[in-house]
């Protein structure tokens, strides 16, 4: 981890179509360790969650900072749903109010607007999430690598032997993404290239990847493989990423359009200068605190 951070012991969970998160404030708790964020994460050993988000301490003197850690235990750049969960968590406790509000993570600001909570007690939440890029070398993608149209295209062993051919989109939604196209995707062929296109040596730092079909309308159906995570039931920035994806490659025009993932859908809205916003439904599960048990038997 790339500098040490202490985090108080109590917690707030949430997710976004399944996409889980635990929220925590930096304190004078125990060390985020990366095996102590892997126990918390561990769904049968910990709380469990797809990720960790950490809202830095001093954040009142400006607007909140955030850090974002996979249940594999490494810090990475940002998350959709994450930042969303967290302006949840922040909104709750009445620190933000009905207006929009900036926060900090991976170096990057994004806007925030939080709303609710509504009928069955979910939050409507809108992120603008900047501006998406496509790139063509370091630190997302190795250099070379990306070949006519925008396209990175990857030789990959079929899961009974031989090779094939997969072509995917780079995309920067301030963390990496590959997204690749076809008429449809089984769960087989999500759980065999996924792994394999995420920690792929074109993408220095690994990638999410989402499995797209080809947009239907103003829809785009996708499958998610989470890097430091695997299969998702949802990702706002694989959501954000798979449309960019598709105005770049001439599927789909600038403006808003519905993602359609295993746990549900989002509006994801690209405008003509790459600008995007991300509005989907945050849900409370529980609060809670970290035994002291449970950071004792982690080394």
């Amino acid at each position: 981890m790339p500098s040490p951070l202490r985090i108080g012991r109590a917690f707030l969970k949430a997710h976004g179509h399944g996409n889980d998160y635990l929220v925590f404030e930096e304190g004078d708790g125990p060390e985020l360790t990366a095996a102590l964020a892997r126990r918390i994460c561990d769904r049968h050993r910990g709380p469990g969650a797809d990720g960790i988000v950490v809202v830095e301490a001093g954040w009142r003197a400006g607007e909140p900072r955030l850090r974002m850690f996979n249940p594999d235990g490494g810090e990475f750049e940002r998350s959709g749903n994450g930042l969303r969960i967290a302006g949840v968590y922040l909104r709750r406790l009445g620190r933000v109010g009905d207006e929009p509000f900036s926060m900090v993570v991976g170096g990057d600001r994004v806007w925030l607007r939080v709303v609710g909570p509504g009928e069955g007690g979910a939050w409507d939440v809108v992120a603008d999430m900047g501006k998406v890029e496509f790139p063509v070398g370091p630190p997302f993608v190795a250099v070379g690598r990306v070949g006519e149209g925008g396209r990175v295209g990857l030789a990959l062993p079929l899961p009974d032997g031989g090779g094939s051919r997969v072509e995917v989109v780079a995309v920067s939604v301030g963390n990496p993404h590959a997204v690749a196209f076809r008429e449809a995707w089984t769960r087989d062929e999500v759980a065999h290239y996924g792994p394999l296109i995420g920690t792929h040596e074109a993408f220095p730092r690994g990638t999410n990847v989402q499995f797209a079909r080809m947009p239907a309308g103003r829809e785009v159906a996708i499958r998610i493989w989470e890097r430091g995570v695997g299969p998702t039931t949802a990702s706002g920035t694989s959501a954000c990423a798979a449309v960019a994806a598709a105005v770049k490659c001439g599927y789909l025009a600038p403006g808003a359009a519905t993602v359609v993932m295993q746990g549900g859908a989002m509006e994801v809205e690209v405008a003509a200068d790459w600008t995007v916003r991300l509005r989907g439904p945050v849900e409370e599960v529980c609060g809670g605190e970290l035994a002291p048990g449970l950071v004792e038997g982690v080394s």
